[in-house]
């Protein structure tokens, strides 16, 4: 019995030991200063630096194993943000059926919006390391997720979320989404599906002069064509060419009454 409160003794002392490292280990300057950053965003004092570190943190091309960077924790985010905003929708929208909640959620999560927000947060100030050369269109927004699943292992669920809807998100900016189109494709699938009527994509690949790849999209009404449009990737090319198509259509059927149009 002896032996073993002898033991027990010894691992509270080594855990208080080891407690007592990490408390006082002393940041660097670089550390001090993203925390502070950090804390000014969220309004709460930074507990482990470290999340943040890795959340702003850029996969390194010449390594492939030990290379901490956000991607892991973009996909944690990713999922702890789509938990808050379900549940935030569900509670504030109860007449509203599934379809509208689930339209909600994408304007609210999608990559533009994210990136916007990501953007007006100035996250790229905060990487840490790895190259700053061609971070892609979505790195902002990949770069908040990962700061939402820093922010979720530093306090837990309950404070995440009071972080997010309070700080990263407000009420006015979720109204502002309710009458905005994220999707112009989108809307017009419903809109034909509500008429019974066809609308059909046609996407061709072609090569300019100077011999870039663009991709050209038409779109068809009943076999009528409505709109053309070109882009660098099909998706693109198909939604560009959906919003002309929508700007036609809407002054003959009108298929929506008023929405934030951008």
């Amino acid at each position: 019995m002896r032996a073993l409160q002898e033991i027990i003794m010894g691992l509270k002392n080594s855990l208080k030991n080891f407690l007592k490292k990490r408390t006082f280990k002393k940041k660097t300057e670089k550390e001090l200063l993203l925390s502070a950053r950090i804390s000014k965003i969220i309004g709460q004092r930074v507990n482990n630096i470290e999340f943040y570190q890795e959340s702003f943190s850029l996969k390194h091309p010449n390594k492939t194993n030990g290379n901490k960077n956000y991607e892991r924790l973009e996909f944690l985010g990713d999922a702890v943000l789509g938990s808050i905003i379900s549940c935030y929708l569900y509670k504030n929208y109860p007449e509203e059926n599934e379809g509208f909640l689930t339209q909600m959620k994408s304007k609210i999560v999608n990559r533009k919006n994210l990136n916007l927000l990501g953007e007006k947060l100035k996250l790229t100030d905060f990487i840490q390391t790895g190259t700053n050369g061609n971070l892609g269109e979505n790195i902002n927004g990949n770069l908040f997720e990962a700061f939402i699943g820093a922010i979720y292992l530093d306090f837990g669920y309950d404070k995440c979320k009071t972080i997010v809807l309070e700080k990263l998100f407000t009420d006015k900016d979720i109204e502002r989404l309710e009458n905005k189109i994220v999707s112009y494709k989108g809307l017009l699938l419903e809109w034909s599906q509500k008429k019974k009527v066809t609308i059909k994509y046609e996407t061709s690949e072609e090569i300019t002069p100077n011999k870039s790849l663009i991709f050209r999209s038409c779109i068809y009404l009943n076999n009528e064509k409505l709109s053309t449009a070109s882009e660098t990737s099909k998706k693109k090319a198909e939604e560009k060419a959906a919003q002309r198509a929508f700007y036609t259509l809407n002054k003959k059927e009108h298929i929506v009454e008023q929405k934030n149009i951008s």
